[in-house]
């Protein structure tokens, strides 16, 4: 999906959550002319991290119902769109980026593959709040804001 704005989980938490970065991630949502594109590494991250801080209890369980209902209504609604990825090319690609960078920047594995899938996806925009997931992206050669 060339053109689409993709991002990390940590702004989709930022986005449906309440932290320091809510503020700014939900207005430069709010700025896009198109749907936020995730991806099932997205979605899957965004589920268990909600799912992982109930288990935690940083997060109450209604808080976390909460926030899973508030991002399927927008799937629902279209403001968020799922895209299908090949998940060998998206991996092939992760192994690449790990080769280059993980050494030298230190990059975890599930922002390796965000910034893999994008990469794949042909994003125009990636968003992140993550100074480390930023240079990453930067380095695959996405255009990075948040």
């Amino acid at each position: 999906m060339p053109g689409a704005v993709c991002c990390d989980t940590s702004f989709l938490f930022s986005l449906y959550g309440r932290d320091a970065h809510t503020p700014r991630a939900a207005a430069g949502v709010r700025r896009l002319a198109q749907p936020l594109t995730l991806t099932v590494f997205n979605e899957y991250e965004l589920l268990n991290a909600v799912r992982f801080a109930v288990f935690r209890q940083v997060l109450p369980a209604s808080a976390g119902a909460a926030l899973v209902a508030a991002f399927e209504t927008d799937a629902a609604d279209g403001k968020l769109v799922v895209e299908s990825c090949n998940l060998a090319q998206v991996l092939a690609g992760a192994k690449r980026l790990s080769a280059r960078h993980t050494v030298t920047g230190g990059h975890r594995s599930f922002d390796i593959l965000h910034v893999a899938a994008a990469v794949q996806l042909q994003a125009g925009v990636f968003l992140t709040f993550d100074a480390n997931q930023r240079a990453l992206a930067q380095a695959a050669g996405l255009a990075v804001q948040a």
